[in-house]
């Protein structure tokens, strides 16, 4: 049933040109990586389009690099760990704070959200001497990385499952209180379930910053064999911007995860991160 509003001409003609500004930079860079590095370094990517020259190399001399197959697996490996811890402990505490009373909630609250706006780098440092051979000797190995994903996922973390929760109907919680049923069996079989779409929109979002990450994986895991596909990407390109033909093509390859990641939850993630937003 239609609501009588008009749709704004300006906003008809804006958005699909915001929409195609967008989109330049990734045509550019999908154009690029079908080309030499000679024709690439002569003319703009834009001139393929009528001339031609389109070379299908870039993406064998790629694929054919073992040390790409290896950093994929290595990235999986960084951010399926680093996207359910996070998940899993904000899940609890979320609950804790929608559905339990204790003193000082509010505040503990209030400090959680708080870290959000505290930036990561300052505390590279103080985790450089914690994990490194000074402290607990673990940094180069993937349990550093989850560490710290999972730290620095968390304050997000919390607020939006929190903020979902407070949007559940509290009679379900009380129903099952005066069933016997306790915390821990209304967490798993109600407020869990019920809390999936939040859940979804968090694990897409995280999932894609754990798999995007260069900063935390080139500081915390290095370039030897446990380096992540970004990392590697980052090493292609030499000093004199020899192999930049094969990043554009390395590139796109390591999109193929997170892609299918971001369309099997997309339909989650607007639903998740707007809840709460608004009551009424």
């Amino acid at each position: 049933m239609r609501d009588g509003r008009k749709r704004s001409p300006v906003a008809t003609i804006a958005m699909p040109l915001l929409a195609l500004l967008w989109t330049i930079p990734t045509i550019g860079l999908l154009v690029t990586s079908f080309r030499d590095r000679e024709a690439a370094a002569s003319t703009g990517w834009w001139t393929a389009l009528w001339e031609g020259g389109w070379t299908w190399d870039n993406y064998a001399q790629v694929l054919t690099d073992s040390s790409v197959t290896g950093s994929l697996i290595n990235s999986v490996v960084v951010a399926v760990p680093a996207t359910v811890l996070p998940i899993m402990f904000a899940a609890f505490a979320a609950y804790a704070f929608t559905f339990i009373n204790f003193p000082g909630k509010d505040v503990l609250f209030i400090i959680i959200v708080a870290l959000m706006v505290v930036p990561i780098q300052v505390s590279f440092q103080p985790m450089l001497d914690l994990l490194g051979p000074r402290g607990l000797g673990i940094n180069g190995q993937f349990l550093a990385v989850w560490m710290l994903h999972t730290g620095f996922g968390m304050p997000l973390a919390v607020y939006i499952l929190r903020n979902y929760m407070t949007t559940l109907p509290g009679s379900v919680v009380e129903s099952a209180k005066i069933d016997g049923a306790s915390h821990f069996q209304t967490f798993w079989r109600l407020v869990a379930p019920m809390s999936s779409p939040a859940i979804a929109a968090f694990a897409t979002l995280q999932f894609l910053w754990v798999w995007n990450d260069l900063l935390i994986a080139k500081l915390f895991l290095g370039g030897g064999e446990n380096k992540t596909i970004i990392v590697n990407l980052q090493q292609m390109l030499g000093t004199q911007g020899q192999g930049a033909e094969i990043l554009t093509a390395g590139a796109f390859i390591s999109m193929v995860i997170p892609m299918i990641v971001f369309f099997s939850l997309q339909r989650f993630l607007v639903r998740g991160m707007t809840a709460g937003s608004v009551k009424g």
